[in-house]
């Protein structure tokens, strides 16, 4: 029976190296950089708290690949449902392998059992492999000791999360490569009454700019105050058109 090939997951194309905004986290973007395109390390563990940018940088990493003419394939795991081990089959032929949320995996011995097993086969191929998680590895409550070994080899890396300074700078920078100007008033408004992790900051500017220029407004802060509690007014409808009815 001939060997089956892996399923090609889409990474995000539009979440490169270029457009991350490093802040305290440049070295790591170097390692990450110098590891593909000189395959410096076999092993990656990228870990750091949530909205800091690791799938961001997975993404980043597998385009940098793609370049290099190096064959990818990445996954981002979810605590809603796990798939099938059968994902992994044929992927140690792949060059880079990126796992998102390998935390998710901790405590299914299945999974445990199948990642450990492609880890050791994947390595032998000398191919690489980036694995990104909330904790550290010597923190995963992963049950099987080998693989937990295994997690804690290569090279660990460590994400900072972003200071106020930092998150107005990405602002910035994402309002540049967005092509407008965002004032410093503007800047600080969001960073203090909104969600503070930079997804979610950077997909609030991507609205702003469609929503202004739907309305041929600029990002003034009355213009913000409408948006956001125009936005606030939909969810709380949406979310009692939701609510179940208790009879």
């Amino acid at each position: 029976m001939a060997e089956q090939l892996p399923i090609q997951f889409e990474y995000k194309i539009q979440q490169t190296f270029d457009n991350f905004f490093p802040g305290a986290n440049q070295e790591v973007v170097t390692h990450l950089q110098n590891a593909i395109e000189q395959h410096q390390e076999q092993f990656i563990f990228l870990w750091g708290s949530n909205g800091v940018g690791k799938t961001h940088l997975l993404n980043a990493c597998c385009q940098l690949a793609h370049e290099s003419l190096l064959t990818t394939f990445s996954y981002s795991f979810t605590d809603h449902q796990l798939p099938t081990v059968r994902l992994l089959d044929g992927l140690e032929s792949i060059d880079l392998v990126c796992f998102d949320n390998i935390d998710t995996l901790a405590g299914n011995a299945e999974w445990e059992l199948a990642l450990f097993n492609f880890f050791n086969r994947h390595r032998d191929q000398d191919r690489q492999l980036i694995v990104t998680s909330s904790t550290p590895p010597n923190y995963l409550t992963i049950e099987l000791s080998d693989l937990k070994t295994r997690l804690n080899w290569g090279l660990t890396l460590k994400l900072e999360a972003l200071t106020d300074h930092d998150s107005l700078a990405a602002l910035n920078f994402r309002a540049n490569l967005l092509g407008f100007r965002l004032s410093k008033e503007v800047g600080q408004y969001l960073i203090t009454r909104y969600a503070r992790d930079l997804p979610s900051l950077w997909a609030l500017l991507d609205s702003l700019d469609q929503a202004s220029l739907a309305a041929k407004r600029k990002l003034t802060i009355p213009f913000l105050r409408q948006f956001l509690t125009s936005r606030a007014f939909e969810s709380s409808e949406s979310a009692v058109i939701q609510e179940p009815l208790n009879h």
